[in-house]
């Protein structure tokens, strides 16, 4: 389960329509917002005074809010939204039932599988907050399946796993195209695509 130290809980509920007023939402996002959201509560305040830690250049506090769901199937515009418009960093933890899954937003929103709630972890690694958030990203947005350089900074680590991605999405439509095409000569076109798209992610793979 997710837990920081007592000194940093505050278990504050925040109600619903208070919360959304203050943002700027489109009529369908605020709609999603009431149809999706059961509760949201704010957990813990990460900060020099509640755990004893420095501030970081570019991060004083790190706020975690729990969101309870009305249902597993949600539209992730709306923590997208909340994180956008929010001064603090922010730490999501998404509920449904026994489950759970971390969400937290760096130039997009990255997130975790679902999981039991229970198997639910963070490390705080670091001396600051800002080495902190820093080991919440890579939590949170690092894939494990997918290789990346540990010399590599935070944001070249995960601009290097978006394009293993996007090449293996890429890949694997290619492969579907492939498989069901008749035609010789659209099928040879598309083996030479693919073969082109797999030197690419050995190369950026480092294979």
């Amino acid at each position: 389960m997710l837990t920081f130290p007592s000194t940093a809980a505050v278990g504050r509920i925040m109600p619903k329509e208070a919360f959304y007023k203050r943002l700027t939402l489109s009529s369908e996002i605020r709609d999603k917002f009431v149809a999706d959201v059961k509760r949201i509560v704010m957990e813990y305040k990460l900060a020099p005074d509640t755990i004893n830690i420095a501030k970081g250049e570019e991060v004083s506090e790190i706020l975690v809010l729990s969101i309870e769901l009305k249902k597993q199937e949600m539209d992730y515009h709306i923590v997208e939204n909340i994180a956008r418009q929010n001064a603090h960093k922010l730490l999501f933890l998404l509920k449904f039932g026994n489950k759970g899954q971390l969400a937290l937003y760096y130039n997009k929103l990255y997130k975790t599988g679902w999981m039991p709630l229970a198997d639910i972890n963070l490390d705080t690694r670091g001396l600051d907050l800002d080495s902190i958030w820093e080991g919440f990203i890579e939590q949170v947005a690092l894939q494990e399946t997918v290789p990346v350089d540990d010399r590599l900074s935070v944001p070249e680590k995960l601009k290097k796993q978006d394009a293993i991605l996007k090449l293996q999405n890429k890949i694997e439509k290619l492969e579907r195209l492939s498989r069901n095409e008749k035609q010789p000569k659209k099928r040879f076109e598309l083996y030479t695509q693919l073969h082109g798209l797999k030197e690419k992610l050995a190369e950026e793979k480092g294979e």
